[in-house]
């Protein structure tokens, strides 16, 4: 993937090491460190060739394929990495398995990327591996939407990454125009430097032939991706640190990428201005709007970036100002490379990344907004679109369903080439579920307003606390399919209440309702203490009556209240279902009344206070008398223990 995007991250790697075999490896680690990668490749090489392999040597001559997208032979020197059996650093397992998928090795790839995440379990690349091992069949699922072909505008070098303006698609290109005597060439690279150009789309589909744009705006440095205001008369583009003839460079001496802006006026481009959030020190690049113009995307390593290069976006201003970049976050930005943004008229964020998982190199993957402005679970839009090699800079008309892409995958024709597409199957996103509910009175039944719900993941942390409306409801919005929660309801003069819930694989609304019962629960004469404290029946052993220690529990509670209020007298009536005879169940509820009667004075109750006896299956609830069909559920409601307040 020869293109600009390959500046992002690169002062982070693995800073050289003053260990040398040979005056070559110096000359070597001096181009490396500043970017002249072909350089660096021609002279690593010789050194390993010669047998001069170390750790050092191998992971510079790996990354220097690497970061050109230059997979296949990345994966061939970081086996040799690997062959040392020496510690390397665990992102070199994570580097080595990105390369294996380019050359199909999955299934090694995917050892390595286990590997990853045991040597650095903290990472989220590795968490997301560790998640989801089955991530190439999610994608496979995924594939097979597009038809795709090469553009046939390509060069034998890099063209890349397109834009929409009025019936035009402008792109990058590598391609040399000006002369042999006047050809710059990058170093990065080994490709002239890129300009823009723009072909007609016409009413068939077809394309006319490229020819430079913007010509006025050329620089000697890389001009590149632009994007287009609906009306055509504004633009934002990447450029090297280069305006009016001076050219900025950070405090290696490297000069960096910037954004810029421009406006059209009496059909050329003029007032080209750097935006105020560019600096010397850190690049930003490859610019995206959103459908109302407002926000402003671009990638940068500026600081608060999670990895090599992050996807931000920044407000823009009614009267052209802007306002603070903000980074996009972790759902989309991952400790790897995350660029090319494009934001869909439905406001679908589609970007390029090495850091979620792929096929190989960088792919493409898309997420839908919340409502909160975060971003959705993200998703791999699948192949054919992307490939085991680098696939990136998507762009589509949601309208038409046609689009174009830029890939460097076998068959091209340069370095990168553009690829036109046409969406035949919309992709169908991941599970999608909100999480909802009522809190209530769980006596009468009211809805409960203005509770506190407080929403934990599974290791209790929170996640989102609101509060409950008018009418008792609360909504969390959003949640992971697949994901246990845990929701807690509190109100004054209301016992808390917290219970667990695992969100279903299909996408829906989970409702959970919350019942509370009150701390404080009045009680008269003819109450049933069993029904205050939810006690459906008091368990015994199959005939046996003698109390169970979990019977126990429910008992003291009952103990409790009365000791609590020293002139309550209980009369206790246990009952059966219909199953067995009727004399027999008469004579077992009886038996387990009086057993109930006898613990409880055993705990300090006075005799007195307690009467009581069994009433078998007289007293049915419900249908269920002898023959009568029933469930187990309907015979459970008429097994019950009753506590009955006879007097105050």
């Amino acid at each position: 993937m020869k293109k600009i995007v390959l500046q992002f991250g690169l002062m982070m790697l693995v800073s050289t090491g003053v260990y040398s075999q040979s005056g070559k490896i110096k000359t070597a680690n001096k181009e490396y460190d500043n970017y002249a990668y072909i350089d660096a490749i021609k002279t690593y090489e010789k050194i390993a060739d010669k047998g001069y392999k170390s750790v050092e040597v191998l992971e510079k001559l790996g990354d220097s394929y690497y970061f050109n997208g230059k997979l296949d032979q990345a994966a061939k020197w970081y086996g040799e990495l690997f062959a040392l059996s020496q510690e390397v650093e665990a992102e070199y397992y994570y580097r080595y398995a990105q390369s294996l998928k380019s050359v199909g090795d999955y299934e090694k790839a995917n050892q390595m990327l286990a590997k990853f995440h045991e040597k650095n379990a903290s990472d989220v690349r590795g968490k997301m591996y560790r998640n989801q091992t089955d991530y190439l069949e999610v994608i496979k699922r995924n594939s097979g939407r597009f038809t795709i072909e090469n553009a046939g505008i390509n060069s034998q070098y890099s063209d890349y990454g397109s834009a929409f303006t009025g019936d035009k698609m402008v792109f990058v290109s590598a391609r040399d125009t000006s002369g042999v005597f006047s050809k710059r060439v990058h170093t990065w690279t080994g490709e002239s430097f890129t300009n823009m150009y723009a072909v007609t789309i016409n009413q068939d589909g077809s394309l006319s032939q490229p020819e430079r744009f913007a010509k006025e705006i050329n620089t000697r440095f890389h001009e590149a991706t632009p994007v287009f205001t609906k009306d055509g008369n504004t633009m934002y583009f990447t450029r090297n640190n280069f305006n009016n003839g001076k050219k900025g460079k950070d405090s290696a001496k490297t000069t960096l990428l910037k954004v810029y802006r421009a406006t059209l006026k009496d059909g050329k481009w003029t007032n080209v201005t750097e935006l105020p959030f560019n600096s010397d020190s850190y690049s930003v690049a490859h610019p995206a709007l959103s459908p109302d113009e407002k926000t402003l995307y671009f990638v940068s390593n500026m600081p608060g970036t999670l990895g090599l290069s992050d996807i931000f976006k920044v407000d823009i201003k009614a009267d052209g100002s802007f306002g603070t970049p903000q980074n996009v976050g972790p759902t989309i930005n991952t400790p790897g490379r995350e660029t090319f943004p494009f934001v869909t008229e439905n406001n679908e964020l589609y970007f390029a990344s090495d850091g979620h998982l792929g096929l190989g190199g960088l792919d493409i993957f898309v997420s839908k907004p919340a409502n909160d402005g975060s971003y959705k679970k993200v998703i791999n839009i699948g192949a054919p679109a992307n490939s085991p090699k680098d696939d990136f800079a998507f762009l589509i008309n949601t309208t038409t369903k046609k689009g174009f892409l830029t890939s460097n995958r076998e068959g091209g024709q340069g370095a990168d080439d553009i690829y036109t597409f046409i969406e035949n199957i919309p992709l169908q996103y991941a599970c999608e579920q909100l999480l909802a509910g009522v809190v209530t009175d769980s006596e009468t039944g009211a809805p409960l307003a203005n509770a506190t719900v407080t929403l934990f993941d599974e290791n209790f942390k929170v996640v989102k606390t609101i509060k409950t409306d008018a009418n008792g409801n609360y909504n969390f919005g959003e949640v992971d399919c697949k994901r246990k929660y845990f929701v807690k309801a509190e109100l004054p003069a209301y016992n808390t209440r917290e219970i667990s819930v695992i969100i279903p694989e299909t996408s829906g609304t989970t409702n959970l309702p919350l019942a509370l019962d009150k701390t404080v629960k009045p009680v008269q004469t003819g109450d049933d203490l069993a029904k205050t404290f939810g006690i459906k029946i008091i368990y015994f052993d199959l005939d046996k009556w003698n109390i169970r220690p979990d019977a126990a529990v429910d008992l003291a509670k009952i103990v409790e209240v009365m000791k609590d209020y020293p002139k309550m007298k209980i009369d206790v009536r246990s009952h059966t279902d219909s199953r067995q005879t009727h004399q027999y169940n008469e004579r077992l509820s009886d038996r387990r009344a009086k057993s109930t009667i006898a613990w409880m004075i055993k705990q300090g109750i006075d005799p007195s206070r307690l009467t009581g006896k069994g009433y078998g299956e007289t007293q049915l609830l419900n249908k269920c008398a002898d023959g009568v069909p029933c469930s187990e559920a309907e015979h459970q409601l008429n097994r019950r223990s009753e506590f009955i307040i006879i007097s105050m």
